[in-house]
């Protein structure tokens, strides 16, 4: 990690991933499967990991949250070559990025509340993604209108000009997407009533400033990619890195997991006496790696292989509840 050499990457390439912690609470077991197979993908093929601390979310974001991330992925052994990097930081290459595609006309303010689109949603025929109702387009130009952009200074949001067209793309483990942004979520927030670079538009940016070459993450943002690609060719950015997006953990209930079902955070496991062993004894199962026993960081990284991997999401049960707490 930086601050001492690693014992896991001795050669430098031209590909880059990063371990991108957003400090809005603690890991948890599927955070941590994530962020496991991402660190052993690159250790495996020489890929250069820098940490990002995405910590854009507003309200959200905790205070020390991101100490004890770092922490965290330490004590499981993962390691990077750069970073920490922290968003807020430096906002002005957001500002800078708003601001081309406002001289386009391809953004434009809104003053729409949540409550505004939900009403709107309720009589309209899309309702949007899983987690993100359709914006109908009540601020939207009739025309593209070059301006100037400004950070917000009386809760506007701004939104990008969504193209009615199908983005592609190829998954390393999703395989091949089609996704239209209009007909999904429609004008998407690039920057918050906070004054804040939203998700979307940070990520972009930040994975063109530091050269990313590899993008892997839950499968719960495949649709992100399709709006992050369409921003990269607003602004001209190339190439498109590749994406490898994992099936999640989820609980019992079919659900993402969560704090619905019970204290999965590592922490948690960590103060009961739970070795890193044990968890990456247990996100090696879920990996494809085989039944349930304590591994080393090293074995997981010899052993693991991305067409192994389970396509299908994986069920945290009570047996693998029971096991970790074995001693």
């Amino acid at each position: 990690m930086v601050g001492g050499a690693s014992a896991y990457h001795n050669v430098m390439s031209d590909r880059r991933t990063r371990l991108a912690p957003s400090p809005t609470g603690a890991l948890h077991l599927g955070n941590a499967r994530t962020f496991l197979i991402n660190w052993a993908m690159a250790r495996q093929q020489n890929w250069t990991i820098v940490l990002r601390v995405e910590d854009l979310d507003g309200p959200r974001v905790k205070e020390g949250a991101d100490k004890l991330a770092i922490d965290i992925l330490q004590w499981l052994g993962l390691d990077w070559d750069e970073g920490p990097h922290y968003q807020r930081h430096d906002l002005t290459r957001y500002h800078a990025a708003l601001d081309r595609l406002a001289g386009q006309g391809l953004i434009y303010p809104c003053q729409c509340t949540r409550g505004d689109i939900a009403a709107a949603a309720r009589s309209a025929p899309h309702e949007g993604d899983e987690h993100e109702l359709r914006y109908p387009g009540t601020c939207r130009p009739a025309a593209a209108t070059p301006t100037r952009f400004e950070p917000a200074l009386d809760a506007t949001a701004w939104r990008v000009r969504v193209p009615d067209q199908v983005i592609s793309f190829t998954d390393q483990v999703a395989g091949e997407q089609a996704i239209n942004v209009a007909q999904g979520v429609g004008d998407f927030v690039l920057s918050t009533r906070m004054g804040l670079p939203a998700y979307q538009l940070a990520v972009v940016v930040d994975d063109a400033a530091q050269h990313i070459t590899d993008v892997v993450r839950g499968d719960d943002l495949v649709p992100s990619a399709a709006r992050q690609i369409m921003l990269q060719q607003m602004l001209n950015i190339a190439p498109q890195p590749r994406y490898t997006h994992l099936p999640l953990v989820y609980g019992p209930d079919g659900r993402r997991l969560a704090k619905r079902h019970g204290d999965t955070r590592l922490t948690t496991y960590r103060k009961h006496g739970v070795s890193a062993e044990r968890i990456i004894g247990l996100l090696g199962h879920w990996s494809g790696l085989g039944p349930r026993q304590p591994m080393t960081l090293s074995m997981f990284l010899e052993r693991f292989d991305l067409a192994r991997l389970p396509r299908q999401p994986i069920t945290f049960t009570a047996d693998d509840e029971k096991w970790l707490l074995t001693k």
